[in-house]
């Protein structure tokens, strides 16, 4: 078994998929950074959840990230090849899951006034933490066509989406 301290990155810079090294700070890496931090808040979420099927669908969305975040990892030349190898990639239907389950929700005139405080309960600050690690990726995602990175549209959408479905998820389990 290979260690995981191989002391590449010790001088600041990390692979990309394909090999390419970037600097630490680069847009690229804080935006897989904020993904990655995005699906560790998930997790946290789904281990304080006590509904089992909630908590599928909480994992549903960590295996889409991972997904997400292997496109992100690639360089701009090396999209083509990402696009055919065998690597899973999110897809349409992924979108229509999420859109299905923010739907499900909305249709439950989950009520709400204005702002949320989060906290009620530790399950809804779990949720509204991964919601706001949501909000944060979307903003790192987004940047990156202005540092020369092209981003299929479809992960903001899904990016977008999550963020909605983990408010509503919250505001239930403040219920």
């Amino acid at each position: 078994m290979s260690s995981i301290a191989t002391r590449t990155g010790d001088n600041g810079t990390t692979g990309l998929l394909y090999g390419q090294r970037v600097p630490k700070d680069h847009p690229q890496i804080e935006a897989v950074g904020a993904f990655d931090e995005l699906n560790a808040a998930i997790g946290f979420a789904k281990a304080t959840c006590p509904d089992a099927d909630r908590r599928a669908e909480l994992e549903r969305i960590q295996k889409d990230l991972v997904n997400l975040m292997g496109e992100l990892a690639c360089a701009e030349t090396d999209t083509a090849r990402y696009a055919d190898s065998k690597f899973p990639k999110l897809t349409d239907a992924d979108l229509a899951r999420v859109d299905a389950g923010v739907a499900a929700l909305e249709a439950q005139n989950i009520r709400f006034d204005g702002w949320a405080t989060p906290g009620a309960n530790i399950h809804a600050a779990a949720l509204d933490l991964a919601r706001t690690t949501a909000r944060r990726a979307e903003r790192r995602l987004v940047g990156l066509p202005a540092h020369g990175r092209t981003v299929r549209p479809l992960l903001g959408h899904y990016t977008n989406r999550v963020s909605d479905l983990l408010w509503l998820l919250a505001r239930q389990a403040e219920m």
